[in-house]
């Protein structure tokens, strides 16, 4: 199997993001081609998303023209307007009498504490959707897009949590299947590696701690929202909005291999699973390279945040 880090490597997929450094935070988007497929799974007890109950199976649209991962919470939603905006000048979505709807689902971070309390713009959606829509696949990892503002091991407070950021890989079988993975990483827990040794978390002292750890001590109670992990799984296999709700499920199983914990009610983790070939596969298998992707994004995320910092010092 091929392993391509920083990528979203799938025919037709497009990828953009605008980084706000003066507030701290940003927007990705991954534009899809005609006729994809989708789903989502919400796996934490604190998500701000848009138009997910679209891609329920009883609903009628098969699937999204577009999916945003933006900062600013429930208020960066809004930079989905620009999104939509782009692909109506492009003749994009659901033909509806005289007009196209563009369906344009959207998952958010919640980054305000980090930066000046701002969220992404309509504009900065625009501007990530022009890019996507230019046939770009480079995802910029670290801080970067909607990771620009993102931390993690968020227990003790923002002061001490480390950064987090967004991360891409693309896995390709002998066969020809493709599963890629872009995620952002904004968690209260910390975040481990294959071994489990601590790669990010709280920092107070030399090495960042375990949440987990720090759990067994009584902690003032986080406020709801205050963090989140969302992204987005894309396959190359033919799948229905029902098969695909299981692929999602499946994939927060990497997000649990790379976060502990994770799916609090502090967190909002949302992932979003798409389907933009025809490919005959198994649902089963998919749902695994899934889940082995978005691990390796979680990590891919929070280790080139690390890298950029050192380099800063």
């Amino acid at each position: 199997m091929t392993v391509l880090p920083g990528i979203l490597a799938i025919p037709g997929v497009g990828v953009g993001s605008v980084t706000r450094r003066d507030l701290k935070t940003g927007t990705t988007v991954v534009v899809l081609p005609s006729g994809a497929r989708g789903s989502v799974d919400v796996g934490g007890g604190a998500p701000a998303t848009r138009e997910t109950p679209v891609l329920e199976p009883t609903n009628t649209i098969p699937g999204p023209d577009a999916v945003v991962l933006t900062g600013g919470s429930a208020i960066g939603l809004r930079s989905a307007d620009g999104v939509v905006e782009v692909l109506q000048q492009l003749n994009r979505g659901v033909e509806v009498g005289p007009v196209r709807i563009p369906i344009v689902v959207a998952a958010a971070i919640f980054d305000m504490g980090v930066g000046r309390p701002e969220a992404p713009t309509v504009d900065d959606g625009k501007a990530a959707a022009m890019e996507a829509n230019s046939g770009n696949q480079t995802v910029v990892e670290g801080r970067h897009g909607a990771g620009t503002g993102a931390t993690v091991g968020k227990i003790l407070g923002p002061s001490l949590a480390m950064p987090g950021g967004q991360g891409a890989v693309t896995l390709t079988t002998q066969d020809g299947l493709i599963v890629g993975a872009v995620v952002v990483v904004n968690a209260v827990g910390s975040v481990v590696d294959e071994v489990g040794t601590i790669l990010a978390g709280p920092r107070t002292g030399e090495r960042p701690e375990s949440t987990l750890a720090l759990l067994a001590y009584p902690r003032p109670a986080l406020g709801a929202g205050g963090a989140t992990s969302i992204g987005l799984v894309v396959t190359n296999a033919g799948f229905s909005k029902a098969e695909l709700g299981r692929v999602a499920r499946m994939s927060h199983d990497g997000l649990a291999r790379a976060i502990e914990p994770v799916h609090t009610p502090w967190d909002g983790d949302t992932l979003f699973a798409v389907s933009v070939g025809e490919r005959a596969d198994d649902v089963g298998r998919v749902g695994a390279l899934a889940a082995y992707a978005v691990a390796l994004a979680v990590r891919r995320a929070v280790r080139v945040s690390m890298a950029e910092e050192e380099r800063e010092q």
